[in-house]
């Protein structure tokens, strides 16, 4: 049983508290737990034991979740509790940032009386989150400034509270019964300066998109799920078929939904290559990085970036390429949007950087970070077998799309 939850910024503020139970949590215990974080360093633990409390972290886009309990409790729990309400305040509100949550107390609160009860989860699921609270929008802010009225709670309650799943309405109908599904892939990548690859990963996601009247009972297929890794799936999986036999079986909740994420590790190879040189002498460092198809996957490559921050001991920076645009930022973060790579020639940047006039040689050298988007490919090499419904209304559509793009891919220099 939880008993408060607070979100902090990224400097500690306490930008929100709710009180869960009776038994009332001192806000001085987010002083206590930000003074151990920053004791801690670079280690985190999604677990702290306080001399009073007990308290679960999540970090997302810079916001901590912080929880509190004093009664023991499963603290997988409170952590998977923590990553739902992240997910849903991020999906509601398009984001998470301080403004962005300080802007929007009305529906964030709103959102934690339906998510917990008494200190229970209650309802996670976002779907019938939307049937009871509407998101924020231009118009109901207009609303309620000139009604008075801040409530985005709707006055009915969701269809789902009559169907025998809380995540589905009671008996949707639909013209068109149709189901997506998409594979949503990004790489992580850790190249060193000597050009070896030292970690290659990709983390991605099965999204569907469901509209299907009644009470549908779907199973999904992969021809070699063995590759995976690390899986976690939405309440609406059913384990056991996973267990035994790998098949994901169903009832999906209505429209949008993240049906599993999973990691596919320890992958060999890469789409594209940089190859950064830098070498100085007499206050001055030359600068030339090249950027080319390593392994062609069969599709097109496109939206390539290239990103890296400056060290603070240049001056000045003269960068050109052959191929895209170049900027430097004012925070001296240089930005080279490249698109796609041309056939006839590989693109190139190049210039000089111009170092402190205490300094000869560059001592701190930058980290390249890549971005990259490929689009009908999943690089982990999931294949989707098939997708079978057991009643299978008429006219039923069904697609499945693929997209790999760059996660956390760095190149050292």
């Amino acid at each position: 049983m939880l008993q408060c939850i607070f979100l902090l910024s990224d400097s500690g503020e306490v930008m929100l508290e709710k009180q869960l139970t009776g038994h009332r949590v001192d806000r001085s215990i987010c002083d206590w737990f930000w003074d151990q974080s920053i004791s801690q360093g670079d280690s985190f633990k999604p677990v702290i034991a306080s001399p009073t409390h007990y308290l679960f972290q999540v970090v997302q886009e810079g916001i901590t979740f912080l929880a509190c309990t004093q009664v023991e409790m499963p603290p997988l729990m409170g952590i998977e509790f923590l990553c739902r309400v992240a997910d849903v305040l991020s999906e509601y509100l398009g984001g998470l940032n301080e403004d962005v949550i300080k802007d929007n107390f009305v529906i964030v609160y709103e959102l934690l009386d339906e998510m917990i009860d008494n200190g229970f989860p209650l309802t996670t699921e976002p779907n019938i989150l939307r049937e009871m609270i509407a998101p924020p929008n231009i118009v109901s802010k207009v609303l309620s400034v000139v009604t008075g009225n801040s409530s985005n709670v709707s006055d009915t309650l969701p269809g789902a509270t009559g169907s025998c799943v809380p995540w589905r309405a009671a008996d949707p109908k639909y013209a068109n019964n149709e189901v997506y599904v998409d594979l949503v892939e990004e790489m992580d990548a850790v190249i060193n300066r000597d050009g070896v690859l030292v970690k290659c990963e990709i983390y991605g996601e099965v999204q569907v998109n469901s509209h299907l009247s009644g009470l549908p009972d779907l199973t999904l297929s992969f021809a070699n799920p063995s590759i995976l890794d690390d899986v976690r799936f939405h309440p609406c999986v059913r384990f056991r078929p996973w267990e035994s036999h790998q098949l994901l079986s169903f009832v999906p909740p209505d429209g949008e939904f993240k049906l599993m994420s999973y990691r596919v590790k320890k992958l060999k190879s890469t789409p594209i290559y940089v190859k950064p040189q830098l070498t100085s002498d007499a206050g001055k460092c030359r600068v030339n990085v090249l950027v080319g198809i390593k392994n062609d996957p069969g599709k097109t490559i496109d939206s390539i970036t290239l990103q890296f921050q400056l060290p603070p001991c240049i001056l000045s920076a003269d960068l050109t390429s052959n191929h895209g645009t170049v900027n430097i930022l004012s925070n001296k973060i240089c930005s080279w949007s490249i698109g796609r790579i041309p056939k006839d020639k590989a693109p190139s940047l190049t210039g000089t950087l111009v170092l402190e006039t205490e300094l000869e040689r560059l001592h701190v050298f930058p980290t390249f970070r890549v971005g990259f988007r490929i689009m009908g490919v999943a690089l982990s090499g999931l294949q989707i077998d098939k997708l079978d419904l057991k009643t299978v209304p008429n006219r039923l559509y069904k697609g499945f799309r693929a997209l790999t793009r760059a996660g956390e891919f760095e190149v050292r220099s």
